[in-house]
């Protein structure tokens, strides 16, 4: 394979989240399930979106990135803090609706989202590795921040949920400033408008009551 195809086949990681997720089609039973899901979801939204922004703004120029290395290890930095920005919103919403039919304290409802977002981070730990600029200790720190302040009863609309991924995909895509400020509300409402499907799929697939029961081998995952 020469060196440009190289370049072009681990760019485009999507192609392969999205034959993943056509096969993923089950159930959500358990809360294994209910991590998984949102591991691999947080990845598509987040590659999705932003190489669809980049996309976009390069026009006919997108094919040259490829060949650019110094835009490239932007594009990697871009993409692992779009990805926990995802991974946070998302793991907070199935938190959320995996267990608002239950009994539960609120210490319950955080153990949950801790344990899908460090199932991410572990998903996608050789990848955070090769990247200087990134810190899974301080994502780890910054969610549990954003954990001591959510109302796990609040009856807001879910998509009020979705407040770190569209903030990041704006701050981290490597564009030009002025041109970003063109785009911020668009940037913005797609990765928005990306949630809803997902959102939608989580809502047909999970199995509340099983992954109830499955709380019977459910630990405080530590931290």
């Amino acid at each position: 394979m020469n060196p440009l195809l190289k370049k072009v086949v681990a760019f485009l990681p999507e192609l392969v989240a999205r034959l993943t997720i056509r096969r993923d089609s089950g159930p959500i039973d358990s809360v294994d399930g209910v991590c998984s899901f949102v591991s691999t979801r947080a990845a598509f939204i987040a590659q999705k979106s932003l190489y669809g922004y980049l996309k976009a703004r390069m026009g006919t120029r997108y094919p040259s990135m490829f060949e650019d290395d110094v835009l490239i290890a932007s594009i990697d930095i871009a993409k692992i803090n779009i990805y926990v920005a995802c991974l946070s919103d998302l793991s907070v919403y199935a938190a959320i609706r995996s267990l608002q039919a239950e009994a539960v304290d609120d210490k319950v409802y955080r153990d949950l989202a801790l344990r899908c977002l460090k199932r991410g981070l572990a998903d996608n730990a050789e990848q955070a590795r090769n990247i200087e600029a990134f810190s899974v200790s301080d994502s780890l720190a910054d969610f549990e921040k954003r954990l001591a302040f959510v109302d796990w009863y609040s009856d807001l609309p879910v998509r009020h949920l979705f407040t770190a991924s569209p903030a990041a995909l704006y701050k981290w895509a490597p564009i030009a400033p002025n041109l970003k400020r063109e785009d911020k509300e668009i940037v913005e409402n797609s990765i928005k408008f990306a949630w809803r499907d997902v959102r939608a799929q989580f809502e047909k697939r999970i199995d509340s009551s099983r992954v109830a029961g499955d709380l019977s081998s459910f630990r405080p995952s530590g931290n």
